[in-house]
């Protein structure tokens, strides 16, 4: 008789494709942390890079975790805080290499925008890409993707009003005024949307009735709940599971801080645009939340898609820039809101392409496919511009 304690090739492998992406995290983490020690900016780039993504993934499916066991709308909150700490901890490590580099202020900027362009048309393209190839059509709640692009396109306008007050007599003074005063409204209209989406209209956020997830739940039962057992975060107690993400969220800090110092003068000496190498940031701190969009498309989740990709975007503006504005002015750099053209232009747009492909409450593969052919368009702007 075989022994049980053996394990099985098949166990082997479930255990790989449970744990491969913290594996993988700490492995690159540490051969980055070597390589900088060693001078081989390169390597170390490339190794806290993938560092950064494998472990953002590992955070990112605790967070789903406990956004299932919170439900909608604290779910996704869960899941766009987690992705947006690690936006901030990048772009706060690369805003402090500007000492030495002054063009990591504009990368920094760059990030900003560059976080929202990918989240609304790469996250959200791709799942109603990939969710409309396997539907047809997925239906969600109208109301989400109607509020988002409100708030979305009122945060870009905000955004436009230091750029525009830079032109005007005494423009450097007042830029400075304006982008502390634009920071604290978005900070108060954050705490409104707060209210207004988890308290006062949280049925906004919730998928309709007529959304097939209802359906796919009733014919699935528990059985995804069985196939996840196994994996150890779906044992540990939340507030465990909110200590394992806090540590993670460090060393994807340490790893941030090896990728901006080596990556800055890396980006300069290839020539990469200060505009491609904030494509290139957001992409990474991105990326798991691309992963679970998909995963939620493909279960015909499209509400999560929704929730996640314009709540990550919302969220990524309302809260990433004042809190990069406070850390700035307590290190003493001169960091304000001045984005260029090309940057609010792309911003007003995406929103614009995102209220007419979601408002009806309707997706499908065209859409998606829409959305992506925006994005491409922006990158190749962004490297040559």
């Amino acid at each position: 008789m075989e022994s049980s304690d053996t394990p099985s090739p098949s166990r082997s492998k479930e255990l790989f494709f449970a744990y491969w992406d913290i594996v993988g995290g700490f492995v690159f983490a540490i051969l980055a942390f070597i390589f900088h020690k060693n001078g081989h900016s390169h390597l170390s780039t490339l190794l806290a890079a993938l560092s950064i993504g494998f472990l953002s993934v590992t955070i990112s499916e605790i967070a789903e975790i406990l956004a299932e066991r919170l439900g909608e709308p604290y779910g996704s909150f869960v899941l766009t805080f987690s992705a947006v700490a690690v936006e901030i901890l990048l772009l706060f490590m690369i805003l402090q290499e500007s000492s030495s580099n002054p063009e990591a202020i504009e990368t920094v900027k760059s990030g900003i925008i560059s976080a929202v362009i990918v989240d609304m048309n790469v996250l959200l393209g791709l799942a109603v890409f990939i969710g409309g190839l396997a539907f047809k059509e997925q239906e969600h709640n109208e109301d989400t993707s109607s509020t988002y692009t409100t708030i979305l396109l009122v945060t870009a306008l905000a955004l436009l009003v230091p750029s525009l007050l830079q032109f005007s007599p005494g423009g450097e003074e007042k830029l400075k005024q304006a982008s502390v005063i634009v920071s604290f409204l978005l900070i108060g209209f954050y705490i409104v949307i707060y209210i207004f989406q988890t308290k006062t209209h949280s049925h906004f956020f919730k998928p309709t009735a007529r959304s097939r997830i209802f359906r796919l739940k009733r014919k699935k039962g528990e059985g995804e709940e069985e196939e996840e057992e196994n994996y150890i975060f779906e044992k540990l107690p939340n507030f465990i599971n909110l200590f394992v993400i806090f540590m993670l969220i460090l060393i994807v800090g340490i790893a941030a801080e090896i990728f901006a110092a080596d990556g800055m003068p890396l980006f300069k000496e290839m020539g990469i645009s200060t505009g491609l190498a904030g494509l290139i940031i957001a992409i990474i701190s991105v990326s798991p939340e691309l992963f679970t969009a998909i995963k939620a498309a493909k279960n015909d989740q499209i509400q999560r898609v929704v929730n996640i990709a314009m709540g990550a975007s919302t969220v990524s503006i309302l809260l990433t820039v004042p809190i990069l504005m406070a850390l700035a002015s307590l290190n003493g750099i001169d960091l304000t809101l001045d984005f260029n053209s090309l940057q609010i232009g792309a911003l007003i747009l995406t929103v614009i392409l995102a209220w007419k492909t979601t408002d009806d409450g309707e997706t499908n593969y065209f859409e998606g496919i829409s959305h992506l052919m925006f994005f491409i368009c922006f990158a190749v702007i962004a490297a040559l511009y």
